[in-house]
């Protein structure tokens, strides 16, 4: 069955323009581990990561660049922290678009390496994605680039790329066919914010068409080094915040409040709430994800299963709840990760004699 269905910012786009790589109708799949071993028997974990470039964003680059191609737009200008370039460049080699981003200072080498791969110019930016004056620089300079009519601006957030970021509801619309019965939690990891509101959006969007009774409530999560609409979403706050960004968990670096906003807003309406996890439950659920689950994803991705089982802890959702969480990203795109997932294991070197010794 094809779940993947455009969305309706993208409805002006003929048919000959709609570009897709095969993204969406990604796998949901139940915990077998770590949901019973915390009593959540209906823990699922939502896999993106099986996305194209192994990425949600890729959900947003097939919507992004078809609209470019629709309106014969040549050059694309984006920025990112990695998966979102790394969708762009992928889907702008497809699009014969020239692709030039700007990447925060932080920015995994694995991402860099595949940018680099479908043929994009890209750059990194000292401070970019970390200090609020930096960042508002940058944008204010890419904005007016960006101006010019063979061209446009794609970054990952609705506050300026809402046809693209409309791609991101079809998360919600898969869900919903997924599973028969209603889902009462969906987590999503937030940076920006635009999973999180775009995950509201498609699930909100739904009841409206009635194909919902109610939508589940959905739940931003961040590192606590990165609190730009957590914080204020759970103390009622009508706007996000910018910060001085401190977690070290790449991807989610976003020191601007970008969509923080409008995911407060969309959240809100469906009883959502925001959570705070340190990087170090981030990384320890991403082990257990990994050695428990056999999901390998990347520590941004880890973050929604962080915010879940701290959900549950404070006694803020039932353990008996059925329960969403994103897992956005590959590890594979992450090498620094993938060390430290494997920092207590070895690999010896032995003799061929000393196998079954060794095996033993």
């Amino acid at each position: 069955m094809t779940i993947w269905r455009w969305p309706n910012g993208i409805a002006s786009v003929s048919v000959s323009h709609q570009l897709s790589l095969g993204e969406g109708d990604t796998p949901l799949i139940r915990s077998r581990s770590i949901g019973p071993s915390q009593g959540l028997p209906e823990l699922w974990f939502k896999l993106d990561h099986c996305n194209p470039t192994a990425s949600f964003k890729d959900r947003y680059a097939a919507v992004a660049v078809s609209h470019m191609l629709a309106n014969n737009q040549t050059r694309c200008i984006a920025t990112s922290s990695g998966n979102t370039g790394a969708s762009l460049a992928a889907y702008c080699a497809a699009a014969k678009i020239d692709c030039h981003i700007a990447l925060v200072e932080t920015a995994p080498a694995g991402k860099l390496q595949q940018m680099l791969s479908y043929g994009a110019n890209i750059m990194r930016i000292r401070g970019f994605g970390l200090e609020i004056d930096t960042t508002a620089n940058v944008f204010e300079q890419l904005q007016r680039i960006a101006e010019a009519p063979d061209a446009a601006l794609q970054i990952s957030a609705f506050r300026y790329s809402p046809v693209g970021m409309s791609g991101i509801r079809s998360v919600s619309f898969e869900l919903n066919e997924q599973l028969s019965g209603p889902i009462d939690h969906v987590f999503c990891q937030a940076g920006g914010g635009g999973l999180a509101m775009g995950t509201a959006e498609g699930f909100l969007q739904l009841v409206e068409e009635q194909k919902l009774d109610r939508s589940p409530r959905v739940h931003a999560v961040q590192p606590d080094g990165n609190d730009t609409l957590c914080t204020p979403l759970r103390a009622g706050d009508a706007v996000g915040r910018d910060v001085n960004c401190t977690t070290r968990i790449s991807g989610l670096q976003v020191a601007s409040v970008t969509d923080a906003d409008g995911a407060i807003v969309a959240c809100r309406k469906t009883d959502g709430t925001g959570y705070l996890v340190t990087d170090e439950e981030v990384w320890q659920v991403q082990k257990q994800l990994a050695r428990q689950e056999g999901i390998f994803c990347e520590p941004a991705a880890a973050v929604s299963v962080a915010g879940a089982l701290k959900a549950v802890q404070m006694g803020e959702v039932s353990p008996d709840s059925r329960i969403i969480c994103m897992i956005t990203g590959s590890a594979f795109k992450d090498p620094p990760s993938m060390e430290k997932l494997a920092s207590d294991l070895a690999c010896p070197l032995i003799e061929p004699a000393e196998v079954a010794n060794h095996l033993g």
